[in-house]
């Protein structure tokens, strides 16, 4: 019997309100929590690309945000992601991008619990597990393109579980989202990866199921085989047409991007302990478990694993995949258990979630909605990126100086120069690593590792001036180098321009700039 809505059960929050509630106000009212989704810079060039794309009314298809001439091939395949990031940017700076991605990764876990809840299960077990998938999935927090992804993901992996449980046919609808979602972000592969686990997983059970099974089997994968046929043809409405589909599969298989990238890195376990939790838990669950494990659920749990121990960042997507499949083994592990304390718990567990059941409104997120908005338009509540690891000063002395010439940068501050000053400077590297080539990025790490041949790559790039992290080993060899001068230091970032006379006005302007020693750390040394 459905839950009566009433006045006070309008009232009452949810479950799943309380987790929305939990991180779209710790994130936005938590300084240093809502600059954490800003610890990127590529939310930066985003924007940027936005803009472009909207006063031209066009998607670019060539770089123009860095000094490689002639420019490079490139399409903002995200195009869409990015306009709509422009939209939220136009509302208040950097503060509404930040508030609009909370909200989005508030109403993702919002949902993930829904959709765990409504596969029934014990709930003390299912807010365990959806809190750890929360805590894990923390790694990749950032205000940037692939929110979309987790977010449509699961409601792809949603509509097909429906399906294959008999009680909803929303795969009709797939198609439709995929155009949103492969103008939104590069992950839109995860949708036939999904779609392709229940296809295989239906086609291997019709091979052992006999009479009316066998037909349902073979009636499902009729229907996901379809489905991903239309989808496929629905990913072709693109900026760059059929090559969109090789994108995700050049980017993964490029070993040289995947063992130098940060974020492409594997799991460190000192540092995720969360996940680390999570893949004990799930372990322990699935040993313990006397529920035979469906052929689905384990082709699934094999690729998105593999996925989240490859890449640390594919780690929400594995938490995503495992919430709903940890909830219906615990449940069949508790349903056998017995005793005093098992049994006291059940009975609390039903009690719990009858009454939230029974909380049917959604006031109290679009309340925090509300004030947080109110707030944010007030100035109250401010978001930018982080001084402290972002050149913000030292890129202002750059629009104030205008400097010529090829610069040298990191990739990371090649995100904010191009937030920050472009048109007016254009960098040597950002974000955009997959589309700068190995031979650039070659290049670029024998610069910042100080190899042997460091000095052919400023010559063969005719770099006149580099601004660099301040503690970086390169600053301190320039800052020896007769050939170099050091014409701005701060905390952050110096900024050399070879002794050269191009640059003689500059190093006469600013004659005895000395380094800035860094803060000590907590602990004083």
């Amino acid at each position: 019997m459905s839950a009566v809505r009433t006045p006070i059960s309008l009232l009452v929050p949810s479950l799943a309100d309380i987790m929305f509630l939990c991180i779209f106000l710790s994130i936005s009212l938590t300084v240093t929590k809502g600059a954490d989704l800003l610890v990127d810079g590529d939310t930066g060039y985003h924007i940027r690309a936005g803009e472009y794309i909207l006063k031209n009314h066009s998607i670019p298809t060539h770089d123009i945000f860095s000094s490689t001439t002639p420019p490079q091939e490139w399409t903002a395949h995200e195009w869409l992601a990015e306009v709509i990031m422009v939209i939220a940017h136009k509302f208040h700076g950097l503060t509404g991008v930040v508030l609009f991605f909370d909200f989005l990764i508030a109403a993702e876990f919002y949902l993930l619990f829904k959709i765990v809840q409504s596969r029934g299960g014990n709930i003390h077990a299912n807010i365990l597990i959806v809190v750890l998938v929360i805590g894990s999935s923390q790694v990749h927090w950032l205000a940037r393109p692939h929110i979309f992804s987790l977010m449509l993901m699961t409601l792809w992996y949603y509509a097909l579980d429906r399906y294959q449980c008999r009680k909803n046919n929303y795969i009709y609808i797939l198609p439709f989202i995929m155009v949103l979602w492969v103008n939104l972000h590069g992950g839109f592969i995860a949708a036939f990866l999904l779609t392709g686990s229940y296809l295989a997983g239906n086609i291997v059970r019709s091979l052992f199921a006999e009479g009316a099974k066998k037909e349902e089997f073979k009636g499902n994968a009729r229907a996901y085989g379809l489905v991903g046929v239309f989808c496929l043809l629905a990913a072709l409405v693109n900026p760059i047409g059929v090559h969109i589909l090789a994108f995700p599969f050049k980017l993964t298989f490029d070993s040289f991007l995947m063992d130098n990238v940060h974020e492409f890195l594997s799991p460190n376990f000192h540092e995720q302990v969360l996940f680390k939790l999570l893949l004990l838990l799930s372990l322990a669950i699935l040993a313990a478990s006397k529920i035979r494990m469906d052929v689905t659920e384990l082709i699934l749990l094999l690729i998105f694993a593999n996925m989240a121990l490859y890449a640390a960042r594919y780690i929400p997507l594995f938490g995503v995949i495992a919430a709903p499949i940890l909830s219906r083994h615990a449940d069949g592990i508790i349903g056998q258990s017995t005793g005093k304390i098992v049994d006291f718990l059940k009975k609390r567990a039903l009690k719990i979630a009858r009454l939230d059941a029974s909380a049917r409104g959604f006031v109290w997120p679009l309340a925090a909605v509300f004030v947080i908005t109110v707030l944010a338009a007030n100035g109250r509540i401010r978001f930018g990126f982080d001084e402290k690891r972002m050149p913000v000063a030292a890129v202002e002395f750059l629009k104030n100086e205008r400097i010529n010439g090829n610069m040298f940068n990191t990739d990371e501050f090649g995100d904010y120069i191009i937030y920050a000053a472009w048109p007016q400077y254009r960098v040597f590297i950002d974000g955009r690593l997959d589309m700068y080539g190995k031979e650039r990025i070659k290049d670029y790490f024998k610069l910042i590792r100080i190899r042997s041949d460091w000095e052919d790559v400023i010559r063969r790039h005719d770099i006149g001036w580099i601004i660099y992290n301040a503690d970086a080993p390169l600053t301190v060899l320039l800052r020896e180098r007769p050939d170099w001068k050091l014409i701005y230091a701060d905390k952050v970032a110096q900024i050399f321009v070879r002794n050269i006379p191009a640059y003689q006005d500059l190093i006469n302007k600013y004659p005895d700039v000395r380094p800035v020693p860094p803060e000590p750390d907590k602990a004083g040394k």
